[in-house]
């Protein structure tokens, strides 16, 4: 959840490089912050609570070639200085910064308590520096020491950890992400996501779980951390620019990436056909098909449900990646378990592809992070291709894993060539449909139910979980009570919170369902509700409507967007940052 980062080598002013590369993973939690620099035989660090974007870089400009820093979401203990990351060793000689858990931290912070270590926060993560001040009592040797720490630790974690009097920077992972950038010229950078070092470096090496690196800036070593054995890591190249991972000329990420589905989308479809033809046969031989995600990438499984009962006349299964374990009585070696995810580190998907393997299930994965830890350890795995994806709120990713999905089934169909033209289509409409004159009409919407403090949205087939998603996305942006309703479900309890001039939104295709969900607005319109409908047509449900282009079977991915530029101008018109949402960060790396 939270943001890492650490530098070795060659340049001087690593206090201020590490800052200003921190500052990119804000997006992974934004309480407080710190940094700890290496000066002589000294460690000097500063923290503080708040957002590091506010912070100066040039305050840490003075000579300094190691450096680590830290932007937290809180966990364990509340926002505080104290509890800001970095945290140090009782001699002060060692300091530590974390993102995870460590689960077993009551019992080892006992432990060190009655050695006689002094605590000054509340969380589980300061147990690791006076950890490794323990096993320094054992070996001269820094890295081992931080070795011997953390295969006493339990949980999922990622740490970077640095001595007054090694020249090593030493990083371990169990779950949590972790990805060296490497640069002859430069050094070498230790992050727990690309854009921290991208300025420097494009080229890439991942840890895996049970890993961990020593580098003194000129050269690197990855190795076991059980067993010490070295574990050779390639290089690889990272496609997409530093540029991609700006915001230009909009003043929120949220809307850049929105306005990025008019290329995204298209770039999802583009994907080798044999390829999906290899996964389109593996889920028709599977007995027990799965689909699993998380938040938005869950909403995305939903939603393939009836893309493949209506497409490809087959059935999958969906359940949120969090309950999944419980559905392991099912799973047999012939099964197979689709997971989907934005970061490709999404901890409780990662659990639920634990407990497939263990039933000798295979793992297919649609993730937007090549060389994610999802991606490296799916039997198959399939690229969205989104580009980086730097707000909180997930938008783009939410179109290309729809695109990918559709595409299987289609393939599934013995019509990819079809699916493909319908989905390629669907992205030259939805390039029409941004534009500014469009943009403003919803900004409009925004502003007239801006003061509302309750929001229903419906939808019937695949639009009944893109209600569920926008009502996600109103949620966690604008901090306005949104719910997502199968529109047959209004009768049977929901609509008795509609009052008057309730805002209710309709998502609409013109399909099948159409009538039905026409009749379902209608109710809500004879109830005194503020109908909104998104669709093709307008109709006298609508109060309000929002014209979407026709998209057949790929209505889904049309009907949303809307939805997610709403979402912005709420957050926007209310005084919220829509990039950082409270309570939320961008990569759920703890369960």
């Amino acid at each position: 959840m939270c943001g890492i980062f650490g530098y070795v080598g060659k340049r001087t002013n690593a206090g201020q490089l590490v800052i200003d590369g921190i500052k990119n993973l804000e997006y992974r939690g934004y309480d407080s912050w710190g940094v700890a620099c290496k000066r002589g035989e000294n460690i000097l660090v500063e923290k503080n609570t708040g957002k590091i974007s506010g912070v100066d870089s040039q305050q840490f400009a003075e000579e300094c070639m190691q450096a680590i820093a830290h932007t937290r979401w809180a966990t364990h203990g509340g926002v505080t200085k104290e509890n800001a990351h970095p945290h140090v060793s009782t001699d002060s000689t060692i300091a530590v910064v974390h993102n995870g858990i460590i689960e077993n931290y009551q019992q080892l912070r006992d432990e060190l308590k009655k050695k006689g270590h002094t605590f000054l926060s509340e969380t589980d993560t300061e147990v690791i520096p006076h950890l490794i001040e323990e096993e320094l009592q054992n070996t001269e040797d820094f890295a081992s020491a931080v070795r011997s720490a953390c295969k006493r630790c339990e949980g999922r974690y990622a740490i970077l950890a640095m001595h007054t009097t090694s020249q090593t920077l030493v990083a371990a992972r169990t779950g949590s992400p972790l990805i060296v950038g490497v640069s002859p010229e430069d050094g070498y950078f230790i992050a727990s996501d690309i854009p921290a070092f991208m300025e420097y470096t494009r080229t890439v090496q991942y840890l895996d779980d049970g890993e961990m690196v020593v580098t003194d800036g000129q050269s690197i070593l990855f190795m076991s951390i059980e067993t010490g054995e070295e574990h050779p890591k390639r290089e690889i190249e990272i496609t997409w620019t530093i540029e991609e991972a700006q915001k230009g000329d909009f003043d929120h990420f949220m809307m850049k990436e929105i306005m990025d589905q008019k290329e995204s989308i298209a770039r999802a479809v583009n994907q080798d056909e044999e390829q999906i033809r290899v996964v389109a046969e593996a889920i028709s031989k599977a007995r027990g098909t799965f689909l699993v995600g998380c938040g938005t990438a869950g909403k995305a499984c939903m939603a393939s449900e009836y893309f493949f009962s209506v497409i490809a006349d087959h059935h999958v299964n969906f359940a949120p990646a969090s309950e999944f374990k419980l559905y392991h009585h099912f799973l047999k070696q012939e099964s197979l378990l689709i997971v989907i995810s934005q970061s490709g580190e999404t901890a409780d998907v990662l659990e639920a592809m634990k407990v497939a393997k263990s039933k000798g299930a295979k793992v297919l994965a649609i993730v937007n992070v090549e060389g994610s830890t999802i991606d490296r350890e799916a039997d198959y795995s399939l690229l969205i291709n989104a580009g980086p994806e730097r707000a909180v709120a997930s938008t783009k990713a939410l179109t290309g894993q729809l695109a990918v999905l559709m595409l299987i089934a289609y393939a599934m169909a013995g019509k990819l060539r079809e699916g493909k033209t319908l989905l390629l289509e669907t992205a030259s409409l939805i390039n029409d449909m941004l534009n500014p004159r469009y943009i403003r009409r919803i900004e409009d919407l925004a502003e007239s139910i801006k003061e509302k403090e309750d929001l229903y949205i419906i939808g019937k087939s695949w639009n009944y979980p893109m209600a569920l998603e926008s009502a996600i996305k109103i949620q966690e942006v604008s901090n306005v009570h949104a719910e997502g309703f199968a529109g047959g479900e209004l009768k049977h309890g929901p609509i008795a919170l509609v009052e008057d001039k309730t805002p209710c939104i309709a998502l609409v295709g013109n399909d099948e369902v159409t009538t039905d969900i026409l009749s379902n607005t209608i109710e809500l319109k004879a109830r005194g509700a503020q109908t909104i409908g998104v669709s093709p047509s307008n109709n006298e449900a609508f109060d309000e409507w929002i014209k979407v282009p026709d998209a057949g079977h790929a209505q889904a991915l049309v009907n949303i967007i809307p939805i997610q530029i709403l979402a912005y101008f709420l957050a926007v018109k209310r005084g919220k940052d829509p990039d950082m949402p409270r309570n939320l960060a961008k990569s759920v790396t703890v369960k």
